[in-house]
């Protein structure tokens, strides 16, 4: 089927003209009596097809025997029978003309190899007829806006329906109902709640491209237990990004335990985390770790900012919910805003003489006898450019304050400036006239702030410029059938991508080793090099500090007859100069089979491998966003120097890791791995330089690297011998 096809069945689903229901009992609180209500109860305007051999009415529709003797061919199939009757209704589905089924029985892909075998026998049925399967084991699709609730969650009922700005994508329908229910809470309108269950055809990620092009949603919220379509996804960010709607993540799997329970909810194939972080980063889609961390933020989101800055003012009556929101702004590095001089002498005008003019601001008592102070501070800071956030903290109002008069001055101080401005209070009560206006207000300082600095960063990454992709031809690898380079190939590889290599002769007999060694002066590392011997050391073919005619000759000798024992092809033998740095690193790149190039730069030494400590990019990326990844590393302060040390050169190891990263794109996936380690990087000016290299050949399934800076996590592993 086309994609278009393909995807336009998806479009249809969510307003169908249509919809069969297959299984349909009489019981609205059965599965199969539960859409048939709610279609009904939502205002679905369609045609509605109960299908019950059994039965001549379903809750006072006609009920027809089966699919074929529809007047029709539904846009939209909900299927809600058990165990064989599935293959029998899909097939029965497909043959009518179904455009899309939804497959609410489980028993499939999540118990194991036969039922994965059941599930993909359904998805090839639905293939080959052109129809599109959602699920099994899914909980439905529903529309608010137009009643097509094809779902048979029970949170429909405890909580009033409103069509709102929000998508909800998840393949799992409890998670998708919880999140339903803490938004509606919230008072947030929830337009889409899709579930798709095991995926043996629609994804989340199909279902997100469809929603993007609904001009009323304004934020997008997925749960996944695994991606196996990240080209869709990427699709369905980027025009989410041009559009402006934030995509907020929950992706369960984190850790073996949750990666295993996964599996057993969906059958999901789960992806490594590392690289499913990288590529989320890459595609400014934001990964949260629970439903609050979604919830918490969703107001703000809906809002929008128009600043995309993250300089904070905080105006408060209370000096201790000052200082508490300086220490929190600290800790997740939000700057105070630094006020002008001329804006802390208004702000003095307006409050009481032993009131806080700086930042944060503190109100004291003003407000009890002074109604018109804080509109008097916020005209203030209005004229102040020092600000992107706001946040006004009334942890005491009640009796005695004019909340009504503070509502009203803080609504005009957000519609005036078109600055981010969110209200805390302790009693919920006190709140109400904010929200009434508009405003978004949290019960707690630490659940404003924590919302403030993920809307900040999310939007930020949102409308940061995507570096092109790498100029200049392709690497082309040296003919072989081996599964890695040779050490040599390997580094001339990396020599011609512009990478600072250390100086290297191949030499082929002693004379050549010991010309290059006075070629190059001082102190020589001696290796084997062979494209069958990528753990030269492993056999101690490795020798380090040779500066002698006798120390060369020996070490050469040694390579050459330890090549000889291990029966090896002969590739001569490499004479590098011995290089110093300041610290070692190193830089990895991995085809994955899901994601595409992933690059890794790790903390390097002895030490990689009980303390792990790196960072994952997707390419493309530029020198500035690898500065960003490696100021995380638990190193990173070592990087300005300590004890009198100079700063260490960062700027050319973030260089050397984009011409990796374009040396990786370039291949056209002809490399599975590259790994540079160690990577010693000097003082700042002086650079940093390439000890080793290995160049791993895609496609060997038998093979895999030994990339040092891959031993540092899961990814990594796979790159190991």
């Amino acid at each position: 089927m086309h994609m278009d096809t393909r995807h336009n069945s998806l479009a249809a689903a969510l307003a169908p003209k249509s919809v069969a229901i297959i299984g349909a009992s009489d019981n609205p609180d059965k599965v199969g009596g539960r859409p048939v209500d709610y279609l009904r109860r939502f205002g679905y305007a369609g045609n509605i097809y109960p299908v019950n051999p059994a039965r001549s009415v379903v809750q006072g529709l006609p009920c027809y025997p089966d699919v074929a003797s529809l007047p029709e061919a539904p846009d939209l199939a909900i299927v809600a029978v058990a165990g064989a009757a599935v293959a029998t209704t899909v097939r029965a589905c497909a043959a009518r003309g179904v455009r899309t089924a939804i497959i609410l029985s489980s028993g499939f892909g999540e118990t194991g190899e036969d039922g994965l075998q059941q599930q993909a026998e359904l998805a090839q049925v639905a293939a080959r007829a052109g129809m599109r399967l959602v699920g099994p084991n899914s909980q439905g699709l529903a529309n608010f806006s137009n009643g097509a609730v094809a779902n048979f969650s029970t949170m429909f009922t405890q909580l009033a329906s409103q069509d709102g700005p929000v998508a909800i994508v998840s393949q799992s329908g409890a998670t998708s109902a919880a999140l339903y229910t803490l938004l509606r809470e919230r008072g947030v309108g929830v337009r889409y709640v899709l579930a798709t269950g095991n995926e043996a055809d629609t994804t989340v990620s199909e279902l997100a491209q469809v929603v993007t092009e609904d001009p009323a949603i304004k934020l997008i919220v997925l749960y996944m237990e695994s991606l196996q379509d990240p080209e869709v996804l990427a699709a369905a960010a980027a025009q989410a990004r041009r559009k402006g709607i934030p995509i907020v993540m929950l992706k369960a799997g984190r850790s073996a335990s949750g990666m295993a329970a996964a599996q057993s909810h969906t059958g999901a194939l789960v992806n490594e985390d590392g690289v499913v972080d990288a590529f989320l980063h890459r595609h400014a889609i934001w990964r949260v770790a629970d439903p609050a961390s979604i919830v918490n933020v969703a107001e703000l989101y809906l809002k929008g900012m128009r600043s995309l800055g993250r300089r904070l003012v905080v105006v408060s009556n209370s000096g201790s919910s000052c200082v508490m929101c300086a220490d929190m702004a600290d800790e997740l590095g939000l700057q105070l805003g630094e006020l002008a001089s001329s804006t802390r002498e208004r702000i003095k005008e307006a409050l009481a003489s032993f009131a806080t003019s700086s930042n944060p601001i503190d109100l004291t008592t003003a407000l009890l006898g002074n109604s018109g102070a804080l509109g008097g501070v916020l005209r203030a800071l209005g004229e102040d450019p020092a600000g992107d956030l706001y946040l006004i903290s009334l942890p005491v109002a009640g009796a005695g304050y004019d909340l009504e008069r503070l509502a009203e001055d803080t609504a005009a101080f957000e519609a005036a400036t078109g600055k981010t401005v969110v209200v805390t209070a302790t009693l919920a009560s006190a709140l109400a006239p904010f929200r009434r206006r508009g405003l978004v207000t949290f019960t707690s300082e630490r659940q404003a702030m924590l919302a403030l600095d993920q809307a900040s960063r999310h939007f930020a990454l949102m409308h940061a410029v995507l570096p092109a992709a790498p100029d200049g031809e392709g690497i082309v690898l040296p003919e072989g059938a081996a599964p890695f380079l040779s050490e040599a190939d390997s580094l001339a590889i990396a020599a011609s991508a512009g990478l600072p290599v250390a100086a290297y002769r191949v030499c082929h007999d002693v004379d050549q080793a010991l010309a290059a060694w006075r070629q190059l002066g001082g102190a020589v590392a001696v290796k084997a090099c062979s494209e069958a011997l990528p753990h030269k050391s492993e056999y101690g073919l490795v020798f380090l500090n040779a500066n002698s005619e006798d120390a060369v000759r020996s070490a050469f000798e040694s390579c050459r007859d330890g090549m000889a024992t291990l029966g090896v092809p002969w590739g001569g033998v490499i004479v590098a100069r011995m290089e110093r740095g300041r610290r070692e690193f190193a830089i990895g790149g991995k085809t994955d089979p899901v994601f595409g190039p992933v690059i890794m730069v790790s903390d390097g030494g002895k030490y990689i491998e009980a303390m792990p400590d790196f960072c994952l990019l997707v390419p493309p990326f530029d020198a500035a966003e690898v500065r960003t990844a490696l100021s995380r590393l638990r190193v990173a302060p070592l990087f300005a120097g300590v004890r009198g040390e100079p700063p260490m050169d960062v700027t050319a190891l973030c260089d050397a890791v984009v011409a990796v990263a374009a040396v990786m794109q370039r291949s056209g996936g002809e490399i599975a791995s590259i790994d540079l380690n160690p990577v010693m990087v000097r003082s700042e000016g002086e650079g940093v330089v390439i000890v080793d290299a290995l160049i791993e050949r895609q496609p060997h399934a038998h093979s895999v690297s030994v990339s040092g800076s891959a031993r540092a996590a899961k990814t990594v592993e796979e790159m190991k011998s």
